[in-house]
């Protein structure tokens, strides 16, 4: 495995994150954060952290999306559905979605149908850790970048969280040769 984000470069890229959200939407007030079901979860609830410890008690309006059942290849395998817990209208709202990896674009194309049942939001904006950038099947780009990174179709990104996998990286696994 090469190693795109070690522990620290992991840290500061989430706490960067966090501040380009902030200096798009200094008042909160009109502004939710949605981490997309499942792994996009861990990357939202650091960057909520970090806003937190910038903003009032109270400021941040946080929810989780699971988009299992608005993927388009949910008929080709079996998918267990995840908690979806959004306490909050997004009616009218700056929405910022947030994932893990932008890969073919897919799973932001799910979220943006999962989000239509909570309403219709003002503008949506999407943060993503890494965006595997030539591997679009769909025309989405993210509005706020951890790293991007150039991979073959060959080699899978993997991001390691402590909390699940006992460990901060991010990976790359596969190499043009089977390496890493």
């Amino acid at each position: 495995m090469k190693t795109v984000l070690n522990e620290q470069q992991l840290a500061i890229t989430i706490k960067r994150l966090s501040h380009q959200i902030l200096e798009n939407h200094t008042n909160l007030e009109n502004t939710v954060l949605i981490g997309i079901q499942p792994r996009g979860v861990f990357v939202s609830d650091r960057v909520v952290q970090e806003i937190r410890q910038l903003t009032p008690p109270g400021t941040v309006k946080y929810g989780k999306l699971d988009i299992t059942f608005y993927r388009d290849d949910v008929r080709s395998q079996l998918h267990v559905p995840n908690h979806t817990d959004i306490p909050f209208s997004i009616e009218n709202k700056n929405v910022v979605l947030i994932d893990d990896v932008l890969y073919t674009g897919r799973t932001i194309r799910a979220a943006l149908d999962a989000l239509l049942d909570f309403g219709r939001p003002a503008k949506v904006e999407l943060c993503i850790l890494v965006d595997r950038r030539f591997s679009r099947q769909l025309p989405i780009q993210a509005d706020y970048v951890g790293r991007s990174i150039d991979s073959i179709i060959s080699q899978k990104v993997k991001v390691f969280w402590k909390e699940k996998d006992g460990k901060d990286e991010v990976g790359l696994l596969g190499g043009p040769d089977g390496m890493y």
